[in-house]
């Protein structure tokens, strides 16, 4: 029995194929995530079109799988959207220090996912949406997402993070499902799970004719369905919702009894003010099939605050009675590349309701949002687990004890680092350092409070396991690491 205080144990499950055993001379530097800023969420990967879902004290993000894609001299691209068909997923008890739960293989058709795709009929999975759900006194999860603009599937589970399932074998929505025809763009799905435990899906998107003022203004493109008890099914026809100058991105919140639609206002023609290109917009109703009322806007297109713009998306998520938004930005691949190239990753902010319906604007920064909870360094914390970072990605792992598509992080060098936020080793303070490690050259960890270059409390001299998927726990002293840091 380990007593509490009596040892720091990070399952730091670290490739150090490329360490040297040598001192580190410098620490690298984060790509976009400063330590101090919680936007964007992660820099060592991308992620487009957040979800958020709130389920046991923990915030899951659920993401298009954005990966940049080379030309054939190694050069970056222009986003051409083809790796886009699986899910990424992180998740948070804090709001800053996120794990990440790796990629869920959506797409199947043709081989997608090299054969390891769930949904054998889907080629892409754009936008997902999340939703919990108690069945026959079970908890249930349903991942509804995009192929393409042609239709929504749904995959069930029996947790947050999977593994998942096709319960259908087919797409849940098609532009042959009633109520559906003249929608542009079948995607983009939001779902709300009301208090009385019927499910919502909105879907749409696009302008039937952007040479036509009318047809850009009320492209009728959007539509709310009733989901059956089981979510995986539909009850009757889908319903229009008339949202003025519609483009994409539908959204759904409850508030204070009314239904929150919101949605990304296109780009074509000439708008009055209160429909401003690329921002978010939103209308309200007392009923979740409508009708709406638009009302305003309240997330501006990220250029307005990040220099690049792009594609807007959002979800707005209530945790710990507190009102958040998550949105994507190029952030990310601005800082890598010098310009954003249509490659996107996660933001949250605050968001504020007024007491006349309406939705204050956001303050969209690199700030983001403060920690709201200190980190537990005495359990056993994923290497994946990253308030900030330098150098390292992650992979899928074949070390034991850790999550449902467990990873760890590897591409180590020499100054790469992981910072988490708010670890708290109380009074008494850490006394050893444990890793979980897998290396077929050897190198040597150190353990620094505040910063990359800061007080050092440990060293770890580790020798080679025998194989990068070789794994053994090894262990060293710790001192002076008392208080938060």
């Amino acid at each position: 029995m380990i007593k509490k205080f009596s040892v720091f144990l990070l399952a730091f499950t670290l490739l150090l194929s490329c360490l040297p055993m040598v001192p580190v001379h410098a620490a690298n530097n984060a790509i976009a995530k400063l330590p101090g800023n919680s936007n964007p969420l992660m820099d060592h990967k991308l992620g487009a079109d957040p979800y958020a879902l709130v389920y046991d004290g923990r915030v899951y993000i659920y993401m298009s799988s954005d990966a940049y894609v080379y030309n054939s001299n190694g050069t970056v691209k222009e986003n051409d959207f083809s790796e886009l068909n699986k899910i990424f997923v992180i998740s948070s008890a804090d709001m800053v220090n996120w794990t990440d739960h790796g990629a869920i293989p959506v797409a199947g058709y043709n081989n997608e996912n090299n054969g390891k795709g769930i949904a054998k009929w889907a080629s892409l999975s754009w936008a997902p949406t999340v939703a919990h759900k108690k069945i026959n006194g079970k908890d249930k999860f349903f991942l509804y997402f995009a192929n393409g603009a042609s239709g929504i599937g749904v995959l069930t589970a029996d947790t947050p993070i999977g593994p998942w399932t096709d319960p259908l074998g087919k797409a849940l929505v098609t532009h042959s499902t009633t109520g559906m025809s003249g929608v542009t763009w079948l995607f983009d799905p939001a779902v709300l799970v009301d208090d009385d435990g019927t499910g919502y899906l909105y879907v749409g998107g696009g302008i039937p004719n952007t040479s036509d003022p009318a047809s850009i203004a009320n492209p009728k493109t959007a539509r709310v369905l009733k989901l059956g008890a089981d979510m995986t099914s539909i009850i009757g026809s889908a319903v229009t919702i008339d949202a003025p100058y519609m483009f994409e991105d539908s959204g759904i919140h409850k508030y204070n009894g009314k239904y929150y639609y919101s949605y990304c206002i296109n780009f074509s023609g000439t708008h009055p003010s209160n429909y401003p290109a690329g921002e978010i917009g939103y209308m309200v109703s007392s009923s979740p099939m409508g009708p709406f009322t638009y009302t305003g806007h309240f997330l501006k297109n990220p250029q307005a605050f990040f220099g690049v713009g792009g594609n807007n998306h959002h979800s707005v998520f209530n945790f710990n009675n507190q009102w958040y938004v998550v949105y994507h930005s190029q952030t990310v691949s601005k800082a890598l590349l010098g310009e954003g190239k249509g490659y996107r990753s996660p933001n949250i902010n605050k968001i504020i309701h007024n007491t006349n319906v309406t939705i204050q604007e956001v303050q969209e920064n690199m700030a983001g949002v403060p920690q709201i909870a200190n980190l537990n360094p005495y359990n056993r914390i994923e290497a994946e687990t990253i308030g900030w970072n330098a150098g390292i990605t992650t992979e899928a792992s074949q070390a034991s004890g850790g999550p449902t598509n467990n990873l760890n992080v590897t591409n180590v060098h020499n100054g790469d680092w992981i910072a988490v936020g708010n670890a708290d080793f109380g009074s008494g303070g850490a006394k050893t350092f444990k890793a979980n490690i897998a290396s077929n050259a050897g190198g040597k960890i150190e353990i620094r409070l505040d910063s990359a270059t800061g007080p050092l409390v440990g060293t770890h001299n580790v020798s080679s396991t025998g194989g990068t998927q070789t794994w053994k726990e090894v262990e060293t002293t710790v001192s002076n690491a008392t208080g938060v840091h």
